[in-house]
């Protein structure tokens, strides 16, 4: 087959015959298990076996015997609250494997999610500094952000979402599930899901990675891993790639991440858990205000979780219990809290959830509930305290509680999978609200595959969007939760060498949140309102060539929005969508070692917006090609690859350029210890 990396690799298992009578192998196991073949520089529905708390093992095989020594149908991931397996999943689901990952030419996960074609990431700033991450034409705030299978959404903002506390060699992979996703994973799945899943220790190992390259660029990392625990750290340092009017830098970074995980497995009790902290700070130059280029922000959050799994004969039971904490300090002007306040947060994030199913006569039914309480205490967001203290002088409380219940309906070729996810907020005494959805799948013959699905889902107002009422912003308190009922068909096609799919979909929204300005006041300001109503209309298609010398994949996705508004009326989210976007991968196998993988990806933004002279700007369509060179030997990997190898300029958000080219090298070795 191709050439890959071969850190952590495990021997692989080959199964010539596969069975669901009650006694084979699988169903002895007592949890789900795929297999699959993973390709490298892709991104397609692969193979892994996934269940909405990442508590599932996989089993994957490397070369192109598979085809041929055993029968590959049932590999598809399931996006449902039942973990299914054996071809029987009623929902596509991209997967990003860890091959994927290691021969894609990027420093974090923001950047590699540019390559997932219905994912639209906005960066601020480079190297996970900061980005705005939506699906099919959604804002930050309207998908859910997952380690492991655990919410890790700040309350506060969407915009620091993305501050993992694990390094991007940490990654087994990362599972994207595009459309409401309430009945999965929960009240602020809104459009879409993203999880991250990190790899296990994998026997007693050890990694280390050092990077280097343009704009003071340097990266150092290294992980170990005894048995059923691993340690990882990194930091990472940039001066940046601009400067302010005085001269000064404003966008260097400079973080730090450390991550442990463990785990204890007897008989029918398994458990996981984690504990990670991530700070950074970076230059903010004009992140918020055109008018300020010398903005700044510090960011520490600490993630714990610990997730069990215990089976009861045919009942499982998968509790989970986790807390987060998040502080987060902007400094309009950078240094100088005297002339200008800083805005200090901190949100405190509880959970506790329980998933179950059970297998029965009829199929498989899960069923569970959720409790989210989330509390932030602040210099502005919320209303005051009645004990202030340090910097907060103001503060909110809500909590979240859920109920859900699903059936899955199995046979040899079809699968229904049906369910509703019950919502009660305390905040603004939101009464329980019913989310229902159906997903369905027909396969036919050994390639091809139809789908068809309704969900509904809804998503509370941020903290910031409830009380940001400072620096040209005025918020409403009383925003209305958004709601989204959204309707999809698609069909895939798989061969040995070449997969293709495409589906169609059409998103209904109500009370969408999005901040806006009228251009024609004297001094206008950003307002949070809800849109009355938005629809989406959509379509995305890919398709995948791959043999032993290369790996081609192509994708694109269109969206179109009705929510047409009158010229003088700006908006910072929901109106700045992707109407175009196209992305490529080639993947060279130069020679045995020697790998060359080049990406291309073209996007063409709707919306506008306001210089610092008050000239409205449409945004304008532009390409970037991204490559690497890697010299992948057994043990140790050497490589350079090139960011913005045009050195194009171009903006994801207004008023803040991007970097031109950015060229990096670096080297990776694993040993065993």
């Amino acid at each position: 087959m191709m050439y890959k990396p071969n850190f952590n690799q495990r021997k692989a298992l080959r199964f010539h015959h596969f069975t669901r009578k009650g006694y084979a192998l699988f169903a002895c196991l007592g949890r789900v298990v795929t297999i699959s073949v993973l390709s490298v520089a892709t991104l397609t529905s692969a193979s892994a076996a996934i269940d909405d708390k990442g508590m599932t093992e996989t089993v994957t095989t490397n070369d192109d015997q598979t085809d041929k020594e055993a029968t590959l149908d049932d590999v598809e991931v399931t996006g449902s609250r039942a973990p299914l397996a054996l071809g029987q999943a009623a929902r596509m689901v991209t997967v990003l494997s860890r091959e994927d990952i290691q021969a894609a030419p990027v420093q974090s996960i923001n950047d590699l999610l540019k390559y997932a074609v219905g994912v639209d990431v906005r960066q601020r700033g480079p190297i996970g500094a900061q980005t705005d991450i939506g699906i099919r034409g959604s804002t930050s705030e309207q998908i859910t952000v997952l380690l492991n299978g655990i919410n890790i959404c700040d309350p506060q903002t969407g915009h620091n979402a993305f501050d993992f506390p694990c390094d991007i060699a940490d990654i087994e992979r990362i599972e994207i599930l595009e459309g409401p996703a309430g009945r999965v994973y929960g009240t602020s799945s809104l459009v879409g899901a993203i999880n991250i899943v990190t790899k296990d220790a994998g026997g007693k190992t050890a990694d280390v990675r050092l990077e280097g390259g343009s704009f003071g660029y340097l990266s150092a990392a290294g992980r170990i891993g005894l048995n059923r625990h691993s340690l990882s750290a990194s930091y990472t340092r940039s001066d940046g790639y601009s400067r302010s009017k005085a001269g000064a830098l404003n966008s260097d970074y400079s973080g730090g991440k450390v991550f442990y995980q463990g785990g204890y497995a007897h008989e029918n009790l398994r458990l996981k858990w984690h504990a990670g902290l991530s700070t950074k700070g970076f230059g903010s130059n004009t992140f918020y205000s055109a008018k300020f280029d010398e903005q700044f922000e510090k960011t520490v959050k600490l993630f714990t979780a610990l997730q069990g799994e215990l089976t009861a004969g045919p009942l499982h039971l998968r509790p989970n219990i986790y807390w987060n904490r998040s502080h987060d300090r902007f400094e309009l002007i950078r240094g100088s809290e005297d002339k200008v306040p800083f805005n200090y947060h901190r949100t405190d994030v509880f959970g506790i959830n329980l998933n179950s199913y059970f297998d029965w006569l009829l199929g498989r039914t899960a069923f569970g509930a959720e409790f989210r309480n989330e509390d932030i205490v602040s210099t502005n967001l919320g209303e005051p305290l009645s004990d202030p203290f340090s910097h907060y002088k103001v503060g909110l409380n809500r909590s979240n509680l859920s109920f859900h219940l699903e059936h899955n309906i199995l046979l040899k070729r079809f699968t229904l999978s049906a369910g509703f996810i019950a919502v009660k907020n305390t905040w603004n005494q939101m009464p329980f609200k019913v989310y229902p959805g159906i997903d369905a799948s027909y396969r036919i013959g050994d390639n091809w595959k139809i789908y068809a699905s309704y969900n509904s889902s809804l998503r509370m107002p941020s903290f910031t969007e409830l009380y940001y009422s400072v620096g040209g912003h005025k918020a409403d308190k009383y925003l209305k939760p958004e709601e989204l009922h959204a309707i999809e068909g698609g069909v895939k096609f798989n061969t040995t060498h070449f997969s293709a799919k495409a589906s169609v979909f059409h998103h209904h929204a109500r009370n969408m949140i999005d901040w806006v300005m009228d251009t024609r006041e004297t001094e206008p300001v950003w307002e949070s309102v809800n849109h009355t109503k938005v629809n989406t209309t959509g379509l995305e298609a890919s398709a995948i060539l791959h043999s032993s010398l290369f790996t081609l994949h192509l994708a694109y996705c269109y969206l179109h929005q009705d929510k047409d508004t009158e010229d003088y009326l700006q908006s910072q989210y929901s109106l700045e969508y992707l109407r175009h976007k196209l992305t490529a991968s080639l993947l060279l196998h130069l020679m045995k070692w020697l790998d060359l993988s080049v990406m291309y990806r073209f996007q063409d933004r709707m919306g506008s917006y306001t210089t610092v002279d008050g000239e409205v700007k449409n945004y304008h369509p532009y390409s970037v090609v991204d490559a690497r060179l890697s010299w992948n030997a057994d043990t140790y990997s050497i490589y350079i690859e090139t960011n913005n190898l045009t050195s194009k300029r171009y903006v994801d958000y207004g008023n803040v350029p991007q970097p031109g080219c950015w060229v990096m090298a670096g080297a990776r070795y694993h040993f065993n210890l």
